[in-house]
């Protein structure tokens, strides 16, 4: 088996090196990962300016490692169009440092990258330890590799990507598995307005989570009780039951 694995943290990052590691146990791995923490750029592509590449030797991995000065977007593009030898056969993002839970996955880079795999038809994986501190990496990335195992049998439908949450615990606390579907991610306070040395007034986007209780089928609740949280992401944003109200409305001018 032929991965990619990507991130948006920066390809220093600890989850990067880890997640990798465990993958080379099922199979071939390069890394293409952007030189510098990337989050929350979402889908976000370069085309203003070039791209530029170094190769990176990361903790004695002994594989195949490039850094971006790009999004992660760009990083599987590039990966895909022109770097790699192979076409991967499942593309891995993460492991992130913080959790991509609800509406979030729409500024996730993390996610981003995982869609952009599914752009190219590719099974594509995003993984996220839900804690900024402490984080567990190794848990996840232990899932993962079993995981990617399952989804290299079983693949995925066309434009489908699995968003995957891991509780920041050990082993032993996990709850279990839930396949979930997103929940909405409420923000408070997102904007902290400041005033800097020269009078000039800024704002630094701040704010906490709104938590709300559900159901275990609901991805933020799930990681919030110590489960694993699976939720297959699908491209096609279309509202279709919309479709034929739509075409009762008077829009001719």
């Amino acid at each position: 088996m032929r991965i990619l694995v990507t991130n948006d943290d920066g390809i220093l990052a600890d989850g990067i090196s880890i997640l990798a590691q465990e993958l080379l146990k099922i199979g071939e791995v390069e890394i293409v990962a952007p030189d510098r923490e990337r989050s929350a750029t979402g889908h976000a592509i370069t085309v203003l300016r070039p791209l530029r590449i170094n190769t990176v030797k990361l903790r004695d991995l002994g594989i195949k490692a490039w850094a971006v000065d790009g999004t992660p977007s760009d990083c599987v593009k590039l990966a895909i169009e022109d770097l790699l030898e192979w076409k991967p056969d499942v593309v891995v993002s993460g492991i992130n440092r913080g959790p991509n839970l609800g509406t979030d996955v729409l500024y996730s880079g993390t996610v981003s990258a995982a869609i952009e795999g599914a752009i190219y038809g590719i099974p594509s994986v995003a993984v996220s330890v839900a804690a900024f501190e402490n984080c567990h990496y190794p848990v996840a990335a232990e899932f993962s590799r079993n995981l990617v195992s399952i989804l290299a049998e079983k693949g995925l439908p066309p434009e489908t990507l699995l968003n995957v949450n891991v509780p920041s615990v050990d082993k032993r606390d996990l709850a279990g598995v839930a396949i979930t579907k997103l929940g909405a991610r409420v923000w408070k306070d997102v904007f902290e307005r400041r005033v800097d040395p020269r009078g000039r007034t800024y704002y630094w986007m701040a704010g906490t989570v709104e938590e709300h209780e559900g159901d275990l089928d609901i991805d933020a609740v799930a990681v919030r009780h110590n489960m694993v949280s699976i939720t297959p992401i699908h491209l096609d944003l279309t509202k279709h039951d919309l479709i034929d109200e739509l075409r009762t409305w008077d829009l001719e001018f």
